[in-house]
């Protein structure tokens, strides 16, 4: 199970790593800023698909060999998954979880199928090409059950999320302990979809997010601890680092952090050098002394 669960914050990392660009996107289109429009909105269709982009990216994450078919098999489960099960029940709102049980289950699917063998009379549907038709299938399956359980569930999330944030600064701290818990499990990611994508709504948004961007005055507090100081903060003590360094060790030095920062600051310390790993303490002395 842990070792499942591992697998799930991993393959959330893809789809996570485009927040960043999203975000600064819907932020320099707004009339304070810029105020183009068409930036804005560029920035805001990600944020309105984003369950669909983790059918994706997890799907993609799960597979054995990170191939575009199980990514394809993610986008037609989850459209299958979310039409049919509204089909049932109007109010049915999956959101991001709905993304990623639908890429889970099609990245075990191409595991399972990609390399399937069918009958000859059959054969240009076998391998990579079967797995979208068996995924729409097993999604087929997944809405008709979901139209008839997720209701409780979804307001069960619903009620849990709001409780915690009325908890106010609370709230936001008892997140924190429970993120820095979870990172030596690498379970981390899953805890932070929850708060960033799923709880509270706020002017049809939900998620911390999504709130925060819609103009949500109580949004914002379940980020403050990530993108800031992964962005800027780190970047900054590597610089601090570099500018304390003696003169005969700076070239060296720069030569590791000036890399370091950029791992942190572009979010892809899962895939290259882990920022948080090396020295985190001389890190976090030199960012506050900085």
């Amino acid at each position: 199970m842990l070792g499942f669960l591992q697998r799930i914050g991993k393959s959330l990392m893809l789809p996570i790593a485009v927040l960043p660009a999203a975000g600064l996107l819907l932020r320099f289109g707004q009339p304070d800023l810029l105020d183009i429009p068409f930036i804005a909105n560029a920035g805001d269709a990600i944020f309105a698909n984003l369950a669909l982009i983790f059918a994706i990216g997890v799907a993609m994450g799960f597979a054995k060999d990170n191939n575009g078919a199980a990514a394809l098999s993610g986008a037609i489960g989850y459209l299958v998954l979310t039409n049919g099960a509204e089909a049932l029940d109007e109010t049915i709102n999956m959101g991001v979880l709905g993304g990623i049980i639908t890429g889970i289950i099609a990245g075990l699917l191409y595991n399972r199928f990609h390399d399937v063998k069918l009958p000859e009379w059959l054969g240009f549907f076998s391998g990579r090409r079967f797995v979208p038709i068996i995924t729409s299938v097993a999604m087929v399956l997944v809405a008709g059950l979901a139209g008839l359980v997720w209701p409780p569930i979804q307001a069960g999330i619903d009620g849990l999320g709001n409780w915690i944030i009325d908890m106010g600064a609370i709230g936001s701290g008892i997140f924190g302990v429970l993120n820095r818990l979870l990172i030596p499990l690498g379970l981390h990611h899953v805890l932070n979809s929850l708060f960033w994508f799923e709880f509270g709504e706020y002017a049809g948004k939900s998620g911390d997010i999504a709130r925060f961007f819609a103009g949500d005055p109580t949004a914002g507090g379940y980020m403050t601890g990530f993108f800031p100081v992964m962005m800027f903060g780190l970047p900054a003590a590597a610089f601090a680092i570099i500018a304390a360094a003696k003169p005969e060790k700076r070239k060296a030095v720069s030569g590791m952090f000036i890399g370091l920062a950029l791992t942190s600051s572009l979010q892809e310390s899962r895939n290259r050098l882990n920022f948080r790993s090396c020295s985190l303490l001389h890190c976090y002395m030199g960012y506050m002394l900085f």
